[in-house]
């Protein structure tokens, strides 16, 4: 039976302070959406930052509730960081059925709505349906897969155009002691998932228009951002996310002008965890970005996977 899961739909940062994030991001340069407020039971909110193929998720949680006691527990334990991966698939249903059929385990599917304030007034809706891999086939981390039911609401033109000159997420990044075998276990969970030996660790190949998934060693990742402390992110889930944009000189200038400590790395600049809710986050220019990304289109209501 095929495979399903087409790539990275997006990433999620789960954070202690949800004003803290959004203001923490929106200085970066991005144009973070409006506040959106979950359901009761989840006692959660969130902003994105949406590119053609991908986004970004800043998550909160903003009441303490039984929905949620396992994500307070994970902040608790682990601290505010890049907790999660989202995997794109058509059909939460025939996803299931694919990956049951090959052996890969899975929980059940579970749908939800949440309200989306309109860059033009009112209110729209969002919703989803979604399946979560078991634990024992994710490696680091969480990951997850999201089926949009309204992507028309999800991906707004008119908050895919950035002052940072952001278009894509290219890289994610793990960290642990066995990169070889957590590299292997990624790669199991996508169509085209493919394990290579990277320029520090392994690289993970997830799909056409989909971020690259590199698990290192701590001594790689040090290596990578020497002028932060990565012990700040969290061991369980990922350390760093790498973002491409249209002008580095242009996104340093910004950060620099917003008053961020800016690191040069190997590819491009970046902002450490200690001042990105606990994610380093890389920018790099959009031809070095492993791939190359479109460029939002005001006419669009939204981007194919």
């Amino acid at each position: 039976m095929t495979h399903p899961v087409k790539g990275i739909d997006h990433v999620f940062l789960l954070v202690h302070d949800l004003d803290a994030a959004h203001d923490a991001y929106a200085r970066m340069g991005f144009n973070v959406s409006p506040r959106g407020l979950h359901s009761a039971h989840k006692g959660s909110a969130n902003h994105t930052m949406m590119f053609a193929d991908d986004y970004i998720e800043l998550l909160g949680l903003v009441a303490e509730t039984e929905g949620n006691a396992a994500r307070r527990a994970t902040l608790d334990r682990d601290g505010e960081g890049l907790h999660a991966v989202a995997c794109r698939i058509d059909d939460a249903d025939a996803a299931k059925a694919a990956l049951d059929a090959l052996g890969i385990a899975t929980g059940t599917v579970g749908a939800f709505s949440r309200p989306v304030p309109l860059p033009g007034g009112g209110e729209g809706e969002a919703s989803f349906r979604t399946l979560e891999f078991r634990e024992s086939e994710v490696p680091l981390g969480t990951c997850f897969m999201c089926q949009h039911l309204t992507r028309d609401t999800v991906w707004i033109p008119e908050l895919m155009a950035h002052p940072n000159g952001a278009v894509a997420l290219t890289g994610i990044v793990a960290v642990t002691d066995d990169p070889a075998a957590k590299g292997e276990a990624f790669a199991r969970l996508f169509a085209a998932g493919k394990a290579r030996e990277g320029e520090a660790g392994v690289e993970v190949v997830t799909g056409e228009r989909s971020a690259t998934l590199s698990v290192m060693t701590s001594g790689d990742i040090a290596a990578r951002f020497p002028d932060f402390d990565m012990s700040v992110t969290p061991a369980r889930a990922f350390a760093a996310m790498q973002v491409a944009v249209e002008d580095l000189a242009r996104t340093r200038s910004l950060l620099e002008a917003a008053g961020f400590s800016v690191s040069d790395t190997a590819r491009g600049v970046a902002v450490g965890p200690a001042e990105a809710a606990g994610c380093a986050v890389e920018f790099v220019s959009r031809q070095a970005g492993g791939r190359t990304a479109k460029a939002p289109a005001s006419t669009a209501s939204a981007a194919a996977s």
